[in-house]
């Protein structure tokens, strides 16, 4: 039998609250009558609405004989019905009216809020409240939409990803579930602290393939860049001839194209498609020595040994030596049209060129010393989902991607992926089919490349992750945004996301921003933000049937983000570092 409590006093949308005027029943029944465990509140039919307890109040008064009498008001937050004291339904709310009995949600009710059934069957965690019962979300809902994952650093938010990860390609307790076979999951993790290696990293007898590309491994050629990742990398918007170095980069750029790829078709400035860098660079550089013969019948480019230049096309081949500026009759020359003008952009250029830092980018180049050209675009595509050694997990170690080209090294990554996602559908689509590959992309701090506030840098990355949180669902790619700084994460972002975990959050500002994206009915919940326990979070969503406190497990094998233990370690004995290998491994 349901332990009685009381009655309902008063009822509104926002607040139902609930009269206890017995001391005794409040003692007795104080450890479930905690702030964020659930109510049932008889409807005077079969029904009950379940509420969860937002606020507990209690007044003293006098007695008759001048002892102090107790009452306490309870104030819960309604979020669905008990029908026929059988099954859960949050999309039904009917308010109780007062005096109606409200009663402990005893452990039979919790089932039955939470219990599997054929949609919710992806295990979380198990409820705060009671540990032996698994949160059973709706897994097709969870994963084919776009989910947020915050929380302060050190509150577990690394081992939620990985505990969550884990459980999609079959990893538990060390142990490969999946040996022998293979599921068709498909996730890519941005890790800009290489922490997630660890976590997929088991012993060999294990089988489980895990792809990880770092800065030495990951190839990816510049010209896969579109014309806004190029123009980014390569152009400063806010020089005064700007609009002259995009209109002739983009010119040498689509010439270039066509000069290595004459079996293409209608090649444009976004094709992914070979051209030559250094080609490109020795075309600016003539374009900025260009002088322009003037004698009767040139007016053409011409060249010091008096020749005139037919097609400017030559001028990919090397840096020309020009005719010098001259008024007299017999020699009559003027400077070209950008003679002069891109000395900056062709400084710019050089020094790019030269930066060994920006090799996986630049002077990409195959196990055989080649560079890489247009055939090699299939084998490229495959590394970043898996498909060259058949691996569920795809980590991009972004640890040591220069900083000034990290968010351009995102926006390739994250846009080849959409690319390929949004034509493999309309493939399947036009068969009748759905993506039948679904990928879901991890955005690791994803406050570093993908802010708020719109700078410059982070231009490309942010339009990129951005396009993918507005379309990506429709073609099979979703997003898991983690983040220590959710009020620093683009906005855009975090409103396209339907699932949300919330680890403890300290910061006063990253409280009210993450209040204001939960739904109404979870608001409650999120007054106990700064007081969860490491690895505990709030789960609101769309896979969710209720907001829910749960206690995640912890990962095995574990991601390399454990806290140092700081007061152990100084009580040690003093150690000696070989300074030699740390200045190897910085200089490397």
């Amino acid at each position: 039998m349901p332990i009685k409590i009381g009655a309902v006093l008063s009822c509104a949308p926002e607040a139902v609250v609930i009269a206890i005027d017995n001391l005794e029943v409040f003692e007795k029944n104080k450890e479930t009558l905690q702030v964020g465990r659930f109510l049932k509140i008889a409807q005077g039919n079969h029904d009950f609405t379940i509420a969860t307890i937002r606020n507990i109040k209690g007044a003293i008064g006098a007695g008759p004989d001048g002892k102090p009498i107790w009452s306490f008001q309870i104030e819960c937050q309604a979020i669905g019905t008990l029908v026929d004291d059988k099954s859960f339904d949050r999309g039904s709310l009917l308010l109780p009216v007062p005096t109606e009995y409200a009663f402990i949600a005893e452990a039979d009710t919790l089932d039955k809020i939470f219990s599997t059934d054929g949609d919710h069957d992806f295990p979380l965690g198990k409820l705060s409240m009671n540990k032996t019962i698994d949160l059973m979300i709706n897994g097709n809902r969870f994963f084919s939409k776009h989910i947020a994952v915050v929380g302060s650093t050190g509150s577990g938010k690394s081992c939620t990803v990985a505990s969550v990860l884990q459980g999609i390609v079959g990893i538990a307790q060390g142990k490969n579930n999946n040996k022998g076979s293979q599921n068709n999951s498909h996730v890519v993790i941005f890790d800009i602290h290489d922490e997630y290696t660890a976590a997929f990293t088991l012993e060999k007898e294990q089988s489980f393939t895990l792809s990880r590309l770092d800065i030495d491994s990951l190839q990816l050629p510049y010209w896969l860049m579109n014309s806004e990742e190029l123009e980014s990398m390569f152009i400063e918007s806010n020089e005064a001839n700007s609009h002259n170095q995009v209109s002739q980069f983009k010119h040498a750029v689509v010439l270039n194209k066509e000069k290595h790829n004459p079996g293409v078709k209608e090649v444009t400035y976004d094709t992914p498609v070979y051209f030559s860098i250094q080609e490109v660079f020795h075309f600016i550089e003539n374009l900025n020595r260009e002088v322009i013969g003037r004698l009767p019948g040139e007016d053409r480019p011409k060249l010091a040994d008096g020749s005139l230049v037919p097609d400017r096309r030559i001028y990919f081949d090397k840096i020309h030596d020009f005719a010098v500026n001259s008024t007299a009759a017999a020699t009559k020359a003027t400077s070209g049209p950008f003679n002069g003008e891109f000395n900056r952009f062709v400084s710019r250029l050089e020094a790019k060129l030269a930066d060994r830092r920006l090799r996986f980018l630049l002077n990409a180049r195959k196990a055989d010393g080649q560079a890489h050209v247009t055939t090699d675009f299939e084998a490229l595509m495959k590394q970043f989902i898996g498909y060259l050694d058949k691996a569920n997990v795809t980590i991009v170690d972004l640890s040591g991607v220069p900083f000034e080209v990290l968010s351009i090294t995102v926006s390739l990554i994250s846009r080849l992926i959409f690319d390929f996602c949004f034509h493999y559908s309309k493939l399947q689509h036009g068969q009748g089919k759905l993506n039948d590959i679904p990928v879901m992309l991890v955005c690791e701090e994803a406050h570093n490349y993908v802010p708020r506030d719109n700078h410059s840098a982070y231009r490309a990355s942010r339009k990129s992750i951005e396009r993918i949180a507005k379309e990506g669902r429709k073609y099979g790619l979703s997003l898991m945004v983690v983040s220590q700084r959710p009020s620093e994460v683009s906005e855009t972002i975090f409103a396209q996301c339907n699932n949300f975990i919330s680890l403890r959050l300290t910061n006063d500002a990253d409280q009210a921003y993450v209040r204001r994206l939960f739904p109404d009915n979870a608001n409650a919940i999120t007054e106990i933000l700064p007081n969860l326990a490491p690895g505990e979070c709030v789960v609101v969503g769309d896979a969710v049937l209720l907001p829910a406190v749960i206690k995640m497990p912890l990962p095995a094998p574990e991601p390399h983000s454990q806290s140092v233990r700081v007061s152990d370690e100084w009580k040690e004995q003093w150690r000696d570092v070989v300074f030699s290998q740390v200045i190897d491994r910085w200089r490397k």
